[in-house]
């Protein structure tokens, strides 16, 4: 049986949320690719994991007889988000840009998943895992685009993600998204919806790639 983790961290809600909305048009061909797959859901903005404490940091590096009954509760918070990690098959993340990086939410959900030992370092236990991200944002950061040097939620991911976690990454960005919204940006409201519409195709592209990979 096929598990599939899909994370949402937009603090908007359904079609107002282009994360959202790619993330759940992936997830609707999965789950018909995969019908009897299970699927493992966090809601990052209606349920925050706990940021990191020093108690649940600290747990980590410590011998389970030593631990204290905070450590050790804290720590069986963060095993259980990382357990779900390892269950998975695929990965499905929706990444919002916000001031330029990622939803404190998620950071809060990847610190608790990133542990030295176990799902980084040489052995990583969650490694070769696909992971797909909608790095979704209202301007366009792409190279070349005026901003391009304020993109920090593709380089922090691949970073964490692929690099730290060993995962098999791949984004999909649906950019532009405040244009229908921003009378400044009228202009560029076609290429918001070419962006739209390519953000979908790929989430349909994808996910049944992953599913003719998992059936193999």
């Amino acid at each position: 049986m096929t598990t599939l983790l899909h994370i949402d961290s937009s603090v908007f809600r359904g079609e107002t949320s282009s994360s959202r909305s790619v993330t759940a048009a992936f997830r609707r061909i999965w789950e018909e690719q995969h019908p009897g797959g299970t699927v493992i859901y966090r809601d990052l903005a209606a349920g925050p994991v706990p940021h990191i404490t020093a108690d649940a940091w600290s747990a980590g590096y410590a011998a389970p007889s030593e631990r204290t009954r905070e450590q050790s509760a804290a720590f069986a918070a963060r095993v259980k988000l990382i357990e779900e990690l390892e269950r998975a098959d695929t990965v499905l993340i929706g990444a919002p840009m916000y001031n330029f990086s990622i939803p404190s939410t998620l950071k809060a959900w990847l610190d608790s998943v990133l542990l030295l030992g176990r799902t980084a370092g040489e052995a990583p236990s969650a490694q070769g895992t696909p992971v797909v991200v909608v790095a979704s944002r209202g301007g366009s950061y792409a190279p070349g685009a005026p901003r391009a040097g304020f993109e920090f939620v593709q380089n922090y991911l691949e970073a964490v993600l692929e690099h730290t976690l060993g995962l098999d990454l791949d984004f999909i960005v649906p950019e532009l998204t405040m244009a229908p919204r921003n009378p400044a940006m009228a202009e560029l409201v076609p290429l918001y919806e070419a962006s739209r519409e390519r953000a979908f195709e790929e989430a349909t592209a994808k996910a049944k790639e992953l599913a003719e990979r998992l059936a193999a």
